[in-house]
């Protein structure tokens, strides 16, 4: 998931604003949020977000818009005054303010952006046009991931899952435009609809990269070439379900083991041109899809594998060239895929790229701006609530024994916990802006970037390294470093809000914490040990008890239907994670909420007429009221690994006992799930 909180009131710690006057708490339930129309027992999500839904319908702009969203238009608003500021002043020659200001400023140029046409992107397709054998295609490859275009796979460093105090590098599975295997294999009406249309996208872009004209092969015939390529690779990429089991993506071995798997890749020589001169062993994540890649590259036909790299580089070039490229860009991945009628203003666009290019230099500004000093020390005092009452819960758990639960709370224990920014930023010295193109600053960042990653291989992990920046509305676990990181982006209401009664904040911003704890615990979390090794620490009775349990998730969303046309069930094992850690984040946060009401921390009488129990219940769906098109519900239903904002509520809270009391739900409502039914986790 993702997830936290702002200026934070420590288990009831009232604020003071102007001078000494006391703030009277709020109950942090938004009334007008609220459809009382609704019967709670029977949909509380409806019941919880109904006034919400109906007060915020979509726009043309949005595919979805929720509580996450809203609050990160908020930020970007905030974002727009600090870029704003710089991109009209006049900034020191080569400070960050200068690349930023830049940055925006070339991006905003559409008419110069729409002059230039395919001019910054002709340079890249005259090169692959070039090439003449199978010897320059392969030698181009980390040329072209350099740049940012990934054709046939990636490489990045990422901690060894064997020993997580170091990095290695990972060559891992990219290289399909569409992005997931479904998308060419699966052949229902809707998939074989969108690969008819992607195939013309690839046309009309074709056309106005001039590439065709290059080759002197008509657009749509290389269409279908890249169409070819990308569907054989298709059908040995790993799907999205395998990838949660760990083992599946990590086979470390020697340079010259992996030279026997995919030879024509020829990986030495691909390292050293990335500058990676000492790599002895490394982790090639698929060897059955890199035997694929090997296998293509000595037999495809030649104009098949050129159009294929061509298409890379057209389809990462598109957002940053003349509007006619984006508007192709558009009408495919946001309006077919998604259901986005209206694109964005380009200012949120351009500062998309800002944030991608230089976001911990924009985060440092934001942080200073935004982000009350006192707000990281109250938040890891709430942290450190939320393991305390984990640890209640791990003692309570009557499916572990006692060796097993005794390594838990060793792990989470060592879990490293960061709030709002880095302690260190980021050095943006060795970035280069400058006035040529908008694409060329882009291939400049993604350089730049590139070179960053693979610094760090055969290096110790540094665990101080942030994987969102501050203004960032989201959260994370990291497994391999065992931490849970709360940005100060979503450290604002509806997360956490300074003037309520605690009980809604830990229904809220507490069953985030609890949620991103729970995550080292989930079904991929908890086989990483504490210093973040796949390492099976259970005792094999508890990881039998542990399956068995997480199945009942399983099987419990397998069966919810989320729409008759196409007809599409929600999909229980590519959700499992995020289901494993919302029942745990709710139980979790709310054990920590009963601890804070017996200590006279929460206000313990009715509010707005809701019991604090209730408050807690309502704060959490809050989170998720969201709308969203037909469109986008499908494709997050295919392909996202968390569950629709209504079945993390109407689906996720009937397994609550402590929400079932709540709410007096009885057997024959909607909301009830018998007690033997409901799922034993955390």
């Amino acid at each position: 998931m993702k997830k936290t909180l702002i200026a934070v009131m420590s288990l009831g710690l009232l604020a003071a604003c102007g001078g000494n006057k006391e703030v009277v708490p709020t109950s942090g339930v938004n009334l007008s949020s609220l459809d009382t129309t609704a019967n709670p027992v029977e949909d509380f999500y409806q019941y919880a977000c109904g006034g919400w839904i109906a007060n915020h319908p979509l726009d043309a702009e949005h595919a979805r818009y929720g509580s996450f969203d809203e609050l990160a238009e908020n930020n970007q608003k905030q974002m727009k005054v600090l870029i704003d500021s710089l991109a009209t002043a006049q900034n020191e020659k080569g400070s960050v303010a200068e690349k930023i200001a830049m940055l925006y400023n070339i991006g905003m140029d559409t008419v110069t952006i729409d002059k230039q046409g395919n001019e910054p992107l002709l340079p890249y397709m005259q090169e692959i046009a070039a090439l003449n054998s199978r010897d320059e295609l392969v030698k181009i490859l980390p040329t072209l991931h350099h740049r940012g275009a990934m054709p046939f796979f990636g490489t990045f460093g990422e901690a060894d899952f064997t020993n997580a105090s170091m990095t290695i590098a990972w060559v891992y599975q990219t290289g399909l435009g569409m992005g997931d295997r479904d998308y060419y294999l699966v052949n229902d009406e809707h998939r074989q609809n969108l690969r008819k249309q992607y195939v013309e996208l690839m046309e009309k872009q074709f056309a106005l990269s001039g590439y065709d004209k290059l080759v002197g092969l008509p657009a749509d015939k290389l269409a279908e070439m890249v169409m070819a390529v990308e569907t054989k690779l298709a059908k040995d990429q790993i799907d999205k379900e395998a990838l949660r089991e760990p083992s599946n993506s990590f086979h470390k071995m020697s340079l010259a083991d992996a030279e026997k798997v995919c030879p024509n890749v020829k990986l030495g020589e691909y390292f050293v041109a990335l500058g990676l001169n000492d790599i002895d062993t490394f982790n090639l994540a698929m060897p059955t899809y890199m035997k694929t890649v090997s296998s293509l590259l000595a037999n495809e036909n030649l104009e098949s594998l050129k159009a294929y790299y061509a298409w890379q580089v057209i389809d990462m070039a598109a957002p940053y060239l003349s509007s006619d490229f984006v508007q192709n860009n558009f009408d495919f991945f946001s309006t077919a895929l998604n259901g986005v009628k209206q694109m964005k203003p380009r200012w949120k666009r351009v500062q998309g790229t800002v944030n991608g290019a230089l976001g911990e230099a924009v985060g440092q500004m934001y942080v200073a701006k935004y982000f009350p000093g006192e707000a990281k020390e109250r938040m890891l005092t709430l942290v450190h609530n939320l393991q305390e009452a984990f640890k209640v819960r791990i003692a309570e758990a009557d499916w572990m024994d006692d060796v097993t639960k005794g390594r838990a709370v060793e792990k989470l224990e060592s879990m490293l916990v960061k709030v709002g920014y880095p302690d260190k930023w980021r050095d943006y010295s060795g970035l280069e802006i400058k006035n040529d193109s908008y694409f060329a600053n882009v291939i400049r960042s993604n350089e730049f970037d590139m070179d960053y990653a693979l610094s760090k291989v055969n290096k110790p992990t540094d665990r101080t390294e942030w994987g969102m920046t501050p203004q960032t509305v989201n959260a994370y676990y990291n497994p391999t470093t065992n931490e849970i990181c709360f940005p100060a982006g979503i450290l604002q209401p509806p997360f956490f809000n300074l003037n309520a009664d605690d009980a809604a904040n830990y229904g809220a911003i507490g069953v985030v914490i609890g949620h991103e704890m729970s995550h080292g615990f989930d079904d991929k979390g908890r086989q990483y040990d504490k210093n973040g090794n796949v390492n099976d620490w259970w005792q094999p009775q508890d990881a039998e008890n542990f399956t068995n349990n997480a199945q009942v998730l399983v099987d419990w969303f397998n069966a919810i239907k989320i729409m008759d046309d196409p007809e599409t069930y929600a999909n229980g094992s590519l959700t499992l994670g995020e289901n494993i850690a919302d029942n745990g984040g709710l139980h979790i946060s709310f054990k920590a909420m009963e601890i804070a009401k017996e200590n006279n921390q929460i206000n313990a009488g009715e509010m707005d007429g809701f019991t604090p129990e209730q408050r807690f219940f309502l704060a959490y769906a809050a989170v998720w009221a969201s709308n969203a098109t037909k469109e986008y519900t499908l494709f997050l239903t295919q392909n996202d690994v968390h569950s629709l904002g209504r079945l993390r509520v109407n689906a996720t809270l009937p397994h609550v006992t402590e929400f079932i009391e709540a709410f007096d739900v009885k057997e024959g409502n909607a909301m009830w799930l018998a007690p033997e039914k409901r799922v034993k986790l955390w």
